[in-house]
């Protein structure tokens, strides 16, 4: 009996022994670099199911609505589809913030889109996975100025609640955070609304507060928020955090205020969700500007733990900012640095990343190792009117693309471009014969300069980026000794507020525009 009784110590103080092993490696392992997504992943949400990740981020006037990925360790992501493969019926852009959600094994997305001919909503969208299939339940709310970033929490009583932003600031207005149960059955909010917390002007929130995340702890219901100017060159948001007994009570701010702020690795961080391991430690992914791409690149996806002070207050990162590297959280192995991006078009459809102007879907299929493009019909005389983009992760890359010059039709213009939006972008091509490089400044399109194109059945189509605002392009014949065209440009006016520039190959300019793609090949410089 005793013999039996150490046995059974021994094995426990082996199981104790490994567990802790297993602490030790996944906290003195691995490193990983931040940002662990790169690209314009804004607003990002991430939950956790079983040992899997899922997030989701802005996708703003990009189609198709809202990307999914995945991860198994929180630092290597992929994409696995798409909130909305087609946008919903009732809503016309800015689709922001949608926050990922799960509760008794069903799957929610809380989003933001604006209502065909009015304000900004915020909505709501079920899944029984979290790859989906989604389907919308419409708006919940429509404020004169907006309702925007909504959460879902519930309260000390188990009463489900909707947490958003009044986007009174883009009227010059405060910005309330209010909440109001939400009748699931019905979607539909229900009771009374209430403001639970405002934007103090007289401190870093500035003239807005928004990007609720809340959760419970050791009797507190915590919120971080984030505040001030998000985006552009001139941004300064910073994160804070928030604590009630109550969800609906009165809110206590951190004195130690921002608690997530710009630095040397990440500047104007803010607008994210935590995420717990089976461990117990908590991961905070949130969006920021990598310094060394300026805005070129948009927002990108930053990880890093989050951590309490003795007196019941989260810090993040020790209150030092963005970090460069840190630990991984799973202890697995680092991330490359190196993002690269080919698609040879040798699958019968499009990759997840694929992006198109969501009020402009071209048409477009795929066979023989070619991408058909055309402009839909609404578009075909704009010179870009048919546009598939892809993220860029870097401000220095080259892109490159191959075009089958004898499926070009007469009149059209097909190409290769530097693409914020669809007033503003930079980009050459092949035109009855000849290469024009051209330029679009807020909507003002023109032709920068006018070449012999090389002969032959394909033409392949260089564009090389220089510290995200220089752009030069080059052609050739065989993929391999390439020829400059025009001088270089300079495209600092390209990236739209909230969004990084992309690269896009376009069709467009006549009544049968189309044109066939046979690659695409996105490479970082440095």
């Amino acid at each position: 009996m005793q013999n039996l009784y150490f046995k059974k110590i021994g094995v426990l103080f082996i199981v104790f022994l490994i567990v802790l092993t297993g602490r030790i490696l996944a906290q003195t392992g691995a490193s990983y670099t931040n940002p662990v997504q790169a690209g314009d992943y804004p607003d990002p949400s991430v939950i956790r199911v079983g040992k899997d990740f899922y997030a989701t981020a802005t996708s703003s006037e990009w189609g198709p609505e809202f990307p999914i990925l995945h991860s198994t360790d929180l630092v290597n992501w992929n994409i696995v589809g798409v909130v909305f493969p087609k946008r919903p019926e009732w809503s016309v852009g800015n689709y922001w913030a949608p926050e990922i959600w799960q509760e008794n094994g069903k799957f929610y997305i809380f989003y933001v889109a604006r209502r065909k001919d009015g304000p900004l909503c915020i909505a709501a969208a079920t899944a029984a996975k979290p790859t989906g299939p989604y389907t919308d339940h419409g708006a919940l709310e429509c404020q004169e100025v907006g309702s925007i970033d909504a959460f879902p929490i519930r309260d000390e009583n188990g009463k489900l609640f909707i947490v958003w932003k009044e986007d009174g600031n883009s009227v010059n207005k405060p910005t309330p955070l209010w909440a109001q149960e939400l009748d699931e059955k019905n979607w539909k909010l229900v009771g009374k609304r209430q403001e639970i917390l405002r934007n103090d002007p007289e401190t870093w929130e500035g003239n807005l507060v928004e990007g609720p995340y809340i959760m419970r702890k050791d009797g507190y219901f915590y919120m971080f928020y984030s505040g001030n100017a998000c985006c552009g060159r001139g941004c300064n948001y910073a994160m804070g955090v928030a604590r009630s007994k109550t969800l609906l009570g009165t809110w206590e701010r951190d004195p130690a205020n921002p608690i997530l702020k710009g630095n040397e690795n990440g500047n104007c961080p803010g607008h994210g969700t935590i995420v717990t391991l089976e461990n117990g430690r908590a991961f905070m992914l949130y969006h920021a500007f990598d310094p060394k791409d300026v805005n070129y690149v948009g927002r990108q996806a930053y990880l890093d733990e989050v951590n309490w002070t003795k007196d019941g207050w989260a810090t993040i990162n020790n209150g030092k900012g963005a970090s460069k590297t840190a630990t991984a959280p799973l202890g697995i192995a680092e991330k490359d640095e190196e993002y690269r991006f080919a698609d040879e078009f040798d699958q019968p459809t499009l990759r997840f990343g694929w992006q198109w102007l969501a009020n402009s879907i071209p048409t477009y299929s795929i066979a023989n190792g070619f991408l058909q493009l055309a402009p839909n019909a609404a578009q075909v005389t704009n010179p870009i009117g048919g546009v598939m983009a892809y993220y860029t992760t870097n401000g220095s890359y080259t892109a490159t693309t191959q075009i089958d010059r004898k499926t070009l039709t007469n009149g059209a213009v097909a190409g290769l471009s530097a693409f914020g939006d669809g007033e503003n972008a930079l980009g050459f091509g092949l035109k009855d014969g000849k290469i024009v490089v051209w330029r679009r400044e807020k909507n003002n399109h023109r032709t920068l300069s006018t070449h012999d194109a090389p002969t032959g059945e394909n033409i392949f189509l260089r564009l090389t980026a220089r510290d995200g605002a220089f752009y030069s392009f080059a052609v050739s014949r065989d993929g391999k000794t390439f020829t400059s065209v025009g001088a270089e440009q300079n495209g600092d006016y390209l990236p739209p507020w909230d969004r990084g520039v992309r690269v896009a190959m376009t069709v467009g300019g006549a009544s049968n525009a189309a044109a066939r793609f046979g690659f695409l090949r996105i490479e970082p410089t440095k």
